[in-house]
């Protein structure tokens, strides 16, 4: 089937999905529903220590039971993808060596990945290196999807005729996730940086749907109608689930018919302070809020 006609009837599988259950926040629940599934789209709230320790509780019991999918990661960098097989190859058996090799970022957390690299070298599972790292996403936002995609690529994703309420979604996520401090203007960019990580996202797991594979990422990427769902094709996405895993509170609990995924957990919420007052101090004075 034709990339594209796959796409669109991906797309209208999404729009006519059943709504997302709710799982008991427990780790058989969640590796319950993730058994059985090629592709498993598995999200989370950076910085909650219980929902990490929920999702690596589920994955080594599926990992006890023979399971080996490969590991993708949201935290490591497409760019980075050689020096975590040279780390691998160095000291096979050392979560910190990897994530000292191979981590892009120290705005991670690595202390709750790291349980998920351990896994991955005890159990000898693939660790993909997932997410575009922020300068290309940077270089998309200013340039445009040529500045990453060229022509043939952007054709058959149909990147310059994407459905508008999908583009409004996304800038309406972004706004909100900069608490409405951003002027208008900025949006288009960087919602199109935000694509472009989930269709480099969507492009790392591909090659391993058919052993398995458990993408981590932040609840956005997964969401079934504007994430990494969007861009895979229509026979990916019947091997696929999408789980969020939510903070009581969080406002896409009030989507309806109900929260943008296949399955959703709801934990407490993780003490942090409030990230809105920090980002009006980092902002430029008179940003539009």
């Amino acid at each position: 089937m034709p990339y594209i006609a796959s796409v669109l009837l991906a797309v209208a599988a999404l729009a006519i999905a059943a709504p997302a259950a709710e799982l008991a926040p427990d780790a058989a629940a969640l590796a319950a529903t993730m058994r059985g599934h090629r592709v498993v789209l598995l999200g989370e709230v950076h910085d909650n220590a219980a929902q990490h320790a929920l999702r690596a509780a589920a994955l080594r019991e599926l990992l006890v039971e023979g399971a080996r999918p490969a590991l993708a990661f949201e935290q490591f960098d497409r760019a980075r993808q050689a020096d975590i097989d040279r780390a691998r190859r160095e000291r096979p058996a050392d979560p910190d060596y990897l994530i000292a090799q191979s981590k892009g970022s120290d705005d991670w957390q690595w202390q709750y990945y790291r349980p998920y690299v351990a896994l991955a070298l005890e159990y000898g599972l693939p660790i993909i290196a997932a997410n575009l790292s922020r300068g290309d996403a940077m270089r998309v936002a200013v340039d445009g999807w040529s500045a990453l995609f060229d022509p043939a690529t952007r054709r058959q994703l149909r990147l310059d005729a994407l459905p508008a309420r999908f583009v409004q979604q996304h800038e309406d996520a972004i706004a909100a996730g900069h608490c409405n401090m951003l002027e208008r203007a900025a949006l288009p960019a960087l919602a199109h940086a935000q694509m472009a990580r989930d269709i480099t996202m969507a492009t790392a797991i591909r090659p391993y749907i058919d052993r398995g594979v458990v993408l981590l990422s932040g609840n956005g990427h997964v969401r079934r109608d504007v994430g990494v769902p969007f861009w895979l094709t229509a026979r990916e996405r019947t091997s696929a689930i999408s789980i969020g895993l939510l903070e009581r509170g969080d406002t896409v609990l009030d989507a309806q018919p109900a929260p943008p995924f296949d399955a959703y957990v709801v934990t407490e919420r993780a003490e942090r302070a409030d990230p809105c007052k920090g980002l009006e101090q980092r902002m430029r004075p008179g940003m539009a809020r």
